[in-house]
């Protein structure tokens, strides 16, 4: 009884990292899949027996039709697979990441202004110097439009790679990591918004901005019916899709629309766990550990408890919690298979030292450290926002060359500015794709390298009172 007496006081005094720490290791454990569907992708494209399978399977139309109407096309025409993953479930992806930025803002790092601006100012490094090398390097060629391709940072790569690391890792860096790549993400969403959408469709525009002023009314009126939300959320998705604005947007609009107030409050759902768990008396837990089915009253007593559990969390939280398996164990994994599978055997090997390889690689594996690095530095010699506690110069440095493995975002952005450019179009979006494969693996690989130099050699980390104060 002890025993477990003090494993609830413990994960008690460490509750304010549980929230950090649960979605580093679900980021962490998507990471893994995320590799394995790389390397699985590489070697499918390159068996000569099998890649043709590989390459025209991504070609298959995908219809969900009632008559003559297929919830699955643009412009009249229906989406291949490709294009159904990469606009329908990344839509999915997106949702979600609206769905956590919310959350950042309202209670997680993003909800104070001094916790989160030395990873906002190590994002912002992070995106504007990769873009500026890359522009620098590809001015006046057919390429330049992929300019914005070297600013992402892949969280669920970055953080499988700290993952490797074990506990020697202090949780403030994985944090900061996991913040700068939500503002990271912020910043992609911005990118893909301002400059890839085209031949507008206004009044589309017009009637999914209706939808969405109705979920925004739901959410006033606390209508927390999550069916509301994804029902709605789709009308909105489909208008955009046919709208030319890219309707992985929408998945993010359509997030900050989900309310996050739970349908109880805490000192409600309080009150009704004490009634319900009243009536379980200390004398019967004898009785109880022989007992192998629950009667109908203590079932009652339970399904108050599990009622109350579920209306004491947001429709925002509890979206967000159901989505992290989906995306991070599904969705980007796909999303990854489908994409980088990249057919290498008629490259040659020093395009990737030239062109648009070169280029990504410079602004993921140069350009992300140096930015992060540099702003970050910058923002604390300044006084602006203190460091990381227990980390140095060295492990941050280490941690900005992580921010290098841009991939998921990346990749996507590649498609979006080359995938409608006919055969030179692919021709740059395999060297892009190889570009991206490369720099993340040359950031991530030397990321690990230098920070299992510079943290403390074994032992594990425990975070320190002062830690704990911080981020309550």
């Amino acid at each position: 009884m002890s025993s477990e007496i003090n494993n609830i006081v413990e994960s008690e005094h460490h509750a304010p990292f549980f929230a950090a720490r649960q979605a580093i290791r679900r980021h962490a454990t998507g990471g893994n899949i995320l590799i394995i569907s790389t390397l699985l992708a590489m070697i499918v494209a390159n068996i000569p027996a099998i890649n043709h399978y590989y390459f025209e399977f991504w070609e298959q139309e995908v219809r969900l039709q009632i008559g003559g109407f297929n919830l699955f096309s643009h412009g009249g025409e229906p989406m291949n697979m490709l294009e159904f993953i990469n606009d329908a479930l990344m839509a999915v992806f997106f949702f979600s990441i609206g769905l956590e930025i919310k959350r950042e803002v309202l209670v997680g790092e993003l909800s104070s202004f001094k916790q989160a601006l030395l990873p906002i100012m190590g994002a912002l490094g992070g995106m504007i110097v990769p873009v500026v090398i890359f522009y620098m390097l590809s001015k006046g060629t057919d390429y330049v439009g992929g300019s914005a391709i070297p600013m992402a940072t892949d969280i669920a790569f970055s953080l499988g790679v700290l993952a490797m690391l074990g506990s020697r890792v202090p949780i403030s860096l994985k944090i900061f990591l996991t913040t700068l790549a939500v503002v990271d993400d912020i910043g992609g969403i911005i990118v893909i918004a301002a400059f890839y959408s085209s031949h507008i469709e206004y009044m589309l525009l017009v009637y999914a901005a209706v939808l969405l002023g109705v979920l925004l009314l739901g959410s006033a009126m606390h209508i927390k019916s999550k069916i509301f939300y994804l029902g709605i959320g789709g009308c909105v998705w489909f208008l955009f899709l046919n709208s030319g604005v890219h309707p992985t947007i929408a998945g993010v609009l359509v997030a900050f629309c989900v309310p996050a107030s739970p349908v109880f409050k805490p000192r409600r759902y309080v009150k009704i766990i004490r009634a319900s768990i009243a009536h379980f008396k200390y004398e019967d837990d004898e009785h109880l550990e022989q007992s192998s089915i629950l009667n109908r009253e203590q079932m009652d007593w339970l399904k108050m408890i599990e009622y109350a559990s579920d209306k004491v969390i947001s429709p925002l939280q509890d979206l967000e919690d159901s989505l992290h398996p989906v995306v991070n164990n599904f969705i980007v994994p796909l999303f990854a298979f489908a994409n980088a599978g990249i057919f290498l055997l008629n490259l040659d090997p020093l395009s990737i030292v030239e062109g648009i390889s070169l280029a990504i690689i410079c602004g993921l594996v140069i350009g992300k450290c140096a930015g992060i690095f540099l702003f970050s530095w910058l923002t604390v010699k300044l006084h602006l926002a203190p460091m990381p506690l227990r980390a140095n110069w060295k492990m941050m440095a280490s941690v900005a060359m992580l921010g290098g493995i841009g991939f998921t975002v990346s990749l996507f952005i590649a498609n979006l500015s080359f995938a409608g450019m006919g055969v030179h179009g692919a021709d740059l979006l395999n060297h892009a794709k190889l570009g991206i494969v490369v720099g993340s693996l040359v950031s991530g690989i030397l990321g690990y390298l230098l920070l299992g130099r510079t943290l403390p050699a074994g032992g594990r980390y425990v975070a320190s009172d002062d830690e704990d104060a911080l981020h309550m």
